[in-house]
C-alpha cells in the first residue's frame, strides 16, 4: 500500500519550498528548477491547491505562488483530504466477491482503529514542522 501519493509528495516539496521563500511570489519555473518536479504534474498540482485556498496565485508575466495561509495552519492531513478526497485506511482487502458484508468484518474494527490512529497523527504535522525537521 503506497500512503503518500505522488500528488501529496510533490505538495509537499511545492508548499514547503514556498514557504521557506515566502517573502517573493515564486514563479512555477524556479519551482520546477528547485523541486525537480515535473512542469506539467506541479502545474495542475499548484492549480489545485489555489482552488482549495491553500496557495495565492499571481499572473502574468510576472506572476507566481504564495501561500495563502501559515506553514503552521497546513497540515499534512489536509493534504490527503485534498488529493485523495476522503481518507479511507480501511478499504476491504478480500474484495466483495469473498466478503460481501463488511458490516460483519472481523478485521474492520480494527482498521478504522488504526485508520483514526493515523488520521489524528497527519493532524499534527503542520507544514512548519516538516520544514523544520521535527
Amino acid at each position: 500500500m503506497k500512503l503518500i501519493t505522488r500528488d501529496i509528495d510533490y505538495s509537499i516539496r511545492a508548499l514547503a519550498y514556498i514557504a521557506k521563500n515566502n517573502s517573493d511570489k515564486i514563479s512555477v519555473t524556479k519551482l520546477v528548477k528547485e523541486t525537480k518536479i515535473p512542469r506539467p504534474f506541479l502545474r495542475k498540482i499548484l492549480q489545485t491547491l489555489g482552488r482549495e485556498g491553500l496557495l495565492e496565485s499571481f499572473k502574468g508575466k510576472f506572476g507566481g505562488f504564495k501561500l495563502n495561509k501559515s506553514p503552521n495552519d497546513i497540515y499534512l492531513l489536509d493534504l490527503f483530504e485534498i488529493f485523495q478526497d476522503k481518507f479511507d485506511f480501511n478499504k476491504c482487502i478480500f474484495k466483495k466477491k469473498i466478503c460481501p458484508n463488511t458490516k460483519d468484518c472481523v478485521l474492520k474494527e480494527k482498521l478504522d482503529h488504526i485508520g483514526e490512529m493515523v488520521k489524528r497523527e497527519f493532524g499534527k504535522i503542520s507544514l512548519q514542522s516538516i520544514i523544520e525537521g521535527r
